[in-house]
């Protein structure tokens, strides 16, 4: 490995720095994006048996709040369960784009690794043919920097592709499981509305 990033030159260490910095986003984002974390399963049906009990109060908002995102966003509506439809739908909005925004965390510095390491990888090709074509002078060739130059070119473009791809497949995969989590909290937070204001049961 050590012998690929001689061979490679100065060009592949911004490379190798973007991939460090994605394989810690894609292994933090890994374990935060958990559905069971996120959206935990049979939260909304214990909010609203503690709703019908009466047993909805300022201690049970408070742990919603501390207990998961999708918590948080219930925990709007109940804080507004006195107040009208409109209103009881703005706050759990408001909280809800905190909340996406939340998730979203880190979600930019991935999606412009993956679109930039092409880019780096370009640009040590082009050191690297630089240093090829610089090395040669009329009437005289020399092998080992013509290799070196080649080396360079090859390495950063290969280098450079080799970290796009998989950032780029994490990305994909990371909204697509935020815009899932939205869905379903946004359905939650309308059934809560609709228990609370009795047009459900």
């Amino acid at each position: 490995m050590f012998a690929i990033v001689q061979a490679a030159g100065w060009p592949i260490w911004p490379l190798l720095f973007a991939s460090v910095i994605a394989v810690a986003l894609i292994i933090e984002r890994s374990i935060a994006l958990r559905g069971a974390r996120i959206v935990p399963a049979g939260l909304l049906q214990r909010v609203v048996a503690e709703f019908r009990k009466g047993a909805a109060n300022d201690q049970l908002v408070a742990d919603l709040e501390r207990h998961s995102p999708l918590g948080q966003v219930l925990a709007a509506g109940l804080r507004n369960r006195s107040a009208s439809r409109e209103i009881m739908k703005e706050s759990i909005e408001e909280v809800g784009r905190a909340v996406t925004h939340q998730l979203e965390r880190y979600m930019t510095t991935l999606g412009t690794i993956a679109s930039i390491a092409p880019l780096m990888g370009l640009f040590g090709t082009v050191v690297g043919m630089i240093e090829m074509f610089s090395a040669q002078t009329p009437g005289s060739a020399d092998p080992h920097q013509l290799a070196h130059g080649i080396s360079v070119a090859l390495y950063n473009t290969g280098f450079g592709i080799l970290i796009a791809i998989p950032s780029m497949i994490f990305w994909r995969h990371f909204r697509a499981l935020i815009d899932s989590f939205v869905v379903d909290m946004e359905q939650q937070a309308i059934r809560l509305v609709e228990v609370i204001h009795g047009d459900r049961k």
